[in-house]
């Protein structure tokens, strides 16, 4: 089956090779493209990275990009929705469209406070049980992927 839709995923200053290697697979395999902000934690070039996403980095349209802002200035009427554990938000109460942008934080301390005081209508949460800090990126990648692929048939 084919997917239709685009989705646009942006991880701002993503720290673990693996975790941005497996999601390069997820963008292959649903028509995502990609987005890496600011510095990262890694060398592209890393062969951790490379084999978690090994047969897939050709297939991926990767845009490195240093401040978030930019990425938004050039797609001003485009949707962005920020994924964190600080919302009480859920993502699946939202209606997305293709070419949405879900933005991600580094692994270790999420998004900037002030950006999602900023954006708290679209600040987004996956729920999880009371006390768990957080789920892996990628696994929360996925599932937000996958919700919007959904609701676009």
């Amino acid at each position: 089956m084919k997917i239709k839709s685009s989705f646009n995923i942006v991880l701002v200053e993503p720290e673990i090779p693996q975790n941005t290697g497996n999601i390069v697979r997820l963008c292959a395999c649903t028509n995502s493209k990609l987005f890496l902000v600011g510095k990262l934690g890694f060398s592209i070039d890393s062969r951790h990275l490379k084999r978690a996403g090994l047969d897939y980095w050709d297939s991926v349209e990767i845009t490195r990009i240093p401040t978030l802002e930019e990425l938004q200035a050039q797609y001003p009427d485009s949707n962005f929705y920020y994924l964190t554990t600080k919302s009480k938000n859920l993502y699946t109460s939202r209606t997305f469209q293709d070419g949405d942008f879900f933005v991600f934080g580094p692994e270790t301390r999420g998004l900037d406070e002030n950006l999602l005081r900023k954006n708290t209508d679209t600040a987004l949460t996956i729920p999880m049980n009371d006390g768990q800090r957080s789920l892996n990126l990628s696994n929360s990648v996925a599932i937000v992927i996958y919700e919007a692929i959904r609701q676009n048939g």
